[in-house]
């Protein structure tokens, strides 16, 4: 993770440079400046007249003044603003701000994300949108999923979340007939998987699922699925990774809440409706990294990729 203040001078070859047509990696190379930089530049002060290089330093000094009346440093500024644009929240940004010795307060990125907002800015669009809830599958019909096993019998462990290997699964769709991705969260390490299948096959969901738990088959005591006919092959997929597989209630969302929630997070990246084949597999990697990068308060402001290879390591 790179991040570095430009200078005026700098904008104006930016902008002479993205006229000429060059690339953003070009600019970068040319300004020695990480391409990062670049993009985050063009994005952020960009009018719909495209970008201006006057317009972009009156922006930045006016996020310098606003912050200078709350006496937080150009390092933290800079910092904060690299952690939005990775969909931080103020929350995660305070807490690992204050590791790396830098003193900035959640309440304090709000109000510095609403100044950029007033003066033109786009930084709150990194923030997560609130939205209303719905009840997943509510007044659709779903057809009976044989030799289903009842959350109800699963171990009291899972719920404890003492052990490594108690997955949650899921699926996410995007615009009717573009596919969907199967995803799934351990509730432990919180850890994320995803992948992209071309429909919701049963046979096709439960061959990615096995794909992307084959090479954790130490961490994998159960699975627990919602009440969608995608996953009707769970005895296939509990025999491949003998695991014991269980289903929520339906309608029980909360029962699986840590991928609901995971899958909302996946929702700042890729939005619904999104035409899924306009994604690819390093896009979703990309994505997959990003939320398994990203501090998670319930582990004390920690990594899930961080936190999972250290509990496997000394499991």
């Amino acid at each position: 993770m790179n991040y570095q203040q430009l200078t005026e001078g700098q904008r104006y070859q930016i902008a002479l440079l993205y006229e000429d047509n060059c690339t953003l990696t070009e600019i970068g190379r040319r300004l020695c400046v990480n391409k990062s930089t670049i993009s985050r530049e063009v994005r952020r002060n960009s009018a719909p007249g495209g970008y201006s290089p006057d317009n972009a330093q009156r922006l930045s000094e006016q996020r310098r003044m606003t912050a200078a009346k709350r006496s937080v440093s150009q390092s933290a500024i800079d910092f904060v603003e690299f952690a939005l644009e990775w969909k931080w929240s103020p929350e995660q940004i305070s807490a690992v701000a204050k590791v790396i010795g830098l003193s900035v307060s959640h309440e304090w990125v709000y109000q510095y994300v609403l100044a950029d907002k007033a003066s033109g800015g786009k930084l709150y669009t990194h923030l997560r949108q609130g939205k209303r809830r719905y009840r997943k599958g509510y007044g659709q019909k779903r057809g009976r999923i044989p030799d289903a096993v009842s959350i109800e019998l699963r171990p009291a462990i899972v719920d404890e979340r003492s052990r490594l290997g108690d997955w949650e699964a899921d699926l996410v769709l995007g615009k009717q007939g573009t596919g969907a991705i199967v995803t799934l969260a351990e509730r432990k390490s919180r850890i994320y998987l995803t992948k992209k299948v071309f429909s919701k096959d049963a046979v096709e969901v439960s061959n990615a699922i096995i794909s992307l738990l084959s090479d954790y088959r130490d961490t994998c005591h159960t699975i627990t699925f919602d009440n969608g006919l995608e996953f009707s092959e769970h005895k296939a997929i509990a025999k491949a990774l003998e695991a014991e597989c269980y289903f929520a209630h339906p309608y029980a969302s909360h029962e699986r809440g840590l991928n609901e929630n995971t899958n909302g997070l996946l929702r700042q990246f890729i939005r619904k409706g999104t035409d899924l084949r306009t994604v690819s597999e390093e896009d979703l990697q990309r994505y997959q990294s990003a939320l398994n990068s990203r501090p998670r308060k319930c582990l004390g402001f920690r990594q899930p990729s961080v936190v999972f290879a250290e509990l496997r390591k000394a499991a």
